[in-house]
């Protein structure tokens, strides 16, 4: 799994703005639109200021994204603030989050009274979902991505999820699998925030302000 030493270019990676799932305290797993909420939209303009104070006007640049509304939403606005064209970007199913089975679109209070504590604990880590996707199968699927645009020319953006960012930025350091997993997992970061990924070195670009697990 490890992609550390020789990937080309630079990965810019973020996590999308609140939803009203987050909002609400529910689960969104896999879900194809959570709509973003004011607060969302504030943190993409935020992480939209910050990359183009790091690259500039109309940076080389791919941009790729999760195909779930709130990815998509975050990055039309982040890339109005680089001068990019939206409609060229790439999206991918491998990008989306940790598949929660019948656990998506639940409340996470509902989900407790039945099953206990949902994340693993000091870690911000959900844990899978008796049908869902286990954090290997996940770390395959991002693994997979990172292979076929290992040789990719010039930097990349890429929209995605906390879950699901944190284990490819794991990946990409090179951690060995977090014993809670069995996958690597960097650090929590918050809603909004961006890191930059080069050499398998990460660089935070932008802290955001949203929810922090995950």
């Amino acid at each position: 799994m490890n992609q550390k030493h020789d990937r080309k270019g630079r990965d810019f990676i973020a996590r999308h703005g609140e939803t009203v799932f987050n909002a609400a305290r529910r689960i969104q797993g896999e879900a194809a639109h959570t709509p973003l909420t004011r607060a969302g939209f504030a943190q993409a303009d935020e992480m939209g200021a910050a990359i183009a104070a790091h690259l500039g006007q109309q940076p080389r640049l791919t941009l790729w994204a999760s195909p779930t509304g709130r990815a998509l939403q975050t990055l039309a606005v982040v890339v109005e603030h680089l001068g990019l064209d939206w409609h060229e970007a790439h999206t991918d199913l491998r990008l989306t989050e940790l598949g929660t089975g019948s656990w998506g679109k639940r409340y996470y209070a509902e989900l407790a009274e039945e099953y206990g504590e949902l994340v693993h604990p000091g870690t911000g880590l959900l844990k899978s979902a008796p049908d869902g996707e286990s954090y290997p199968e996940m770390a395959a699927r991002l693994s997979a991505w990172l292979a076929d645009t290992h040789d990719d020319d010039g930097d990349r953006l890429i929209i995605m999820h906390g879950l699901s960012s944190r284990v490819m930025r794991g990946i990409m350091a090179g951690m060995a699998p977090h014993p809670a997993i069995g996958a690597p997992a960097a650090s929590s970061l918050p809603q909004g925030s961006l890191v930059m990924v080069a050499g398998g070195v990460e660089t935070l670009v932008h802290r955001g302000t949203g929810f922090a697990p995950a």
